[in-house]
């Protein structure tokens, strides 16, 4: 059997991959499966897929932006239809009995061509607001998964909410690991800051603002993304007291061997919005303040934050609002109160789907084990 996935290549689109990909393997443990990955170049999200026995395929990827761009014309004329030619043929050569999608530019040659060669195509969604390709391609799948309740645009008769895929070893983190690697002290409440895997300079430069007064009450953990970790390192040696850096933790990004023990100790998270994360979150059942990157595409991120706050899970606090004194009253009102910690708690974990990759893997396996192979 020959799985083909396709996506836009953001670490977005490649964790839940690798999580579907995961469980595939672990309920069809058999050797006459295979899996391909078309999409386009991407260095770090192709490290992760070769990791896991996927072989590479990179495409010529354009994009149609939503305003004026030399770029456009370029992408419409040159890079798409070459990405559509080059799905073509590795489509003929590779002959996938089953095309899934996550979504993205990337994935929107592959797509068309699969739709051509009468290929089943399964997609799934991370966010409320789907982006164009998925709104697109939902016309054209056998099955779409779904990560929030509410999806805009997607048809609620058509769609299975199954939530948003996460690999299952993130939650397998231990309280003694996170001590042993990262001298974490576990003396004072955790805070753990996190701008998705390449950092986010604004909550960088707010934790720097913040950091001394920060550390009196809690121990924070940041990554900060690796272009920012000699900027943050520099202007952290200048502002940290000295007897307060034994709390202060900082990484340039943790792999998923590292960040499932730093999820296992954080008492509470601050993090961007993206559902990757948000479900990560959730399903840790970590309380949190989101902040939603301001210009995301169809304001998926804010949008993303609110559908997961009225939960009671999580707090929202758009970046034009995230100054120390409003970040400081909203944390102190949190801890102050014990029994709302634990609800956003209780909260977190109902919300959450950690079964979704299994779900989606089990229902690949059992198309494929019924509908007559190629």
């Amino acid at each position: 059997m020959r799985i083909l996935f396709t996506g836009g290549g953001t670490g977005g689109h490649v964790f839940p991959l690798i999580a579907i990909i995961r469980e595939i393997r672990k309920l069809y443990p058999k050797p006459d499966l295979e899996f391909f990955y078309m999409g386009p170049q991407d260095e770090y999200g192709s490290i992760l897929l070769a990791q896991e026995d996927v072989k590479i395929r990179i495409i010529s990827a354009g994009k149609v932006r939503n305003y004026f761009s030399f770029q456009n014309i370029t992408d419409i004329l040159f890079k798409i239809p070459w990405g559509i030619i080059q799905s073509f043929f590795l489509l003929a050569k590779i002959e996938p009995h089953l095309v899934f999608s996550k979504g993205g530019y990337g994935a929107l040659p592959v797509l068309l061509c699969a739709k051509l060669f009468g290929l089943p195509i399964f997609i799934h969604e991370s966010d409320v607001v789907p982006g164009r390709v998925n709104r697109i391609s939902s016309k054209w799948a056998r099955k779409v998964y779904i990560s929030f309740p509410k999806t805009e645009y997607l048809d609620p008769a058509l769609t299975t909410l199954v939530g948003n895929p996460i690999r299952a070893e993130i939650l397998e983190g231990t309280e003694q690991q996170a001590k042993d690697l990262f001298d974490i002290s576990l003396e004072k409440p955790v805070l753990f800051f996190f701008g998705g895997s390449q950092g986010a300079e604004f909550i960088n430069d707010f934790v720097l603002s913040a950091l001394n007064i920060l550390l009196e009450e809690f121990e924070v953990v940041h990554i900060c993304g690796n272009a920012n970790l000699k900027q943050v390192q520099s202007e952290v040696q200048v502002t940290i007291k000295k007897e307060l850096e034994p709390y202060y933790h900082l990484f340039s990004f943790l792999d998923e061997e590292k960040l499932k023990h730093v999820y296992r100790v954080s008492d509470f998270i601050i993090s961007r919005a993206g559902a990757g994360t948000i479900f990560e979150i959730a399903a840790i059942g970590a309380p949190s303040i989101l902040v939603p990157l301001p210009g995301a595409a169809a304001n998926h991120q804010a949008k993303n934050a609110y559908a997961y706050a009225q939960t009671g899970a999580a707090v929202v606090i758009e970046q034009d609002n995230l100054t120390q004194n409003f970040f400081l009253e909203k944390i102190h009102s949190v801890f102050a109160r014990p029994l709302d910690l634990e609800e956003m708690k209780n909260q977190a974990l109902k919300f959450s789907k950690p079964l979704a990759a299994k779900v989606i893997a089990r229902e690949i396996l059992e198309y494929l084990m019924v509908t007559p192979s190629k």
